[in-house]
């Protein structure tokens, strides 16, 4: 599947989006660190016949503007506030957060309880796994070190999210608050051969810490899966967030 994408100027620049499909809630797919749109092309279509669904590229992914300052959860959780608003996607969301937008979304809703209605976390990274590094072996350490050096090779480079992770969770930290609302975790049932077991065991341990953020969440394996369930079992992906933003038309039929 194409995905067709469409332009907004927000005040920081210009991003690169697509919406798609028809009803509620709005669901809105935020990527893993610097994912493009199309990472989302398997489940798409199908949570797009229930709902309206926003996809975008951050800055300095695809055809989106290179980012002209630190990206931090609170500057990227904001600027993507300011494209919904500017492109009319109303609040309360659905957010489906995979890997490190996984942080952003959980931030979301810290930030703003009552424009969020429920959260998927997608294979998503917990404020906790920036301490699995003491945990890595020496190898996969040098290894991390390299590619971070390459990275800061490129001028616009040092605005890279993935730079200023350890603030985000900072940023998380700093609010205590978290909306009852459902949450859903995805956690990938395959090992991964470069992640020693210690390492395995913490994240695992992680995600079920997920869960606690709400009293109405529940986890779900992806048992095929890795790092991206979406693109491996994209059914276990759309079957959870459907299940979530039926919960959430549940919750807000009663209320009326």
């Amino acid at each position: 599947m194409k995905i067709a994408k469409y332009k907004v100027e927000t005040p920081k620049g210009t991003i690169q989006y697509n919406i798609s499909g028809n009803g509620k809630p709005n669901i809105v797919l935020i990527n893993g660190g610097s994912g493009p749109i199309e990472g989302w092309m398997k489940i798409l279509p199908a949570i797009s016949e229930s709902s309206s669904v926003f996809s975008y590229n951050r800055f300095g992914v695809g055809g989106s503007d290179k980012p002209k300052e630190t990206q931090d959860g609170i500057t990227i959780v904001n600027t993507l506030r300011e494209a919904l608003t500017i492109v009319e996607f109303e609040p309360p969301f659905l957010l489906v957060g995979h890997s490190l937008g996984g942080l952003y979304a959980n931030l979301y809703a810290r930030l703003y309880p009552n424009e969020v209605a429920g959260i998927v976390f997608l294979e998503s990274s917990h404020p906790k796994d920036i301490n699995l590094n003491e945990y890595q072996g020496k190898a996969v350490k040098t290894i991390n070190k390299m590619f971070t050096m390459f990275d800061s090779l490129s001028s616009h480079k040092p605005f890279n999210e993935v730079n200023f992770v350890k603030k985000t969770v900072n940023q998380i930290h700093q609010i205590n608050t978290f909306p009852e609302i459902p949450v859903f975790v995805i956690t990938g049932g395959q090992e991964h051969r470069m992640m020693p077991e210690e390492v395995r065991k913490k994240r695992l341990e992680n995600q079920l810490e997920l869960l606690s953020l709400s009293r109405n969440s529940k986890h779900i394996v992806a048992e095929k899966s890795g790092h991206f369930p979406q693109l491996s079992e994209p059914t276990v992906v759309i079957d959870s967030i459907k299940d979530c933003a039926e919960q959430i038309n549940k919750t807000s039929h009663n209320q009326l």
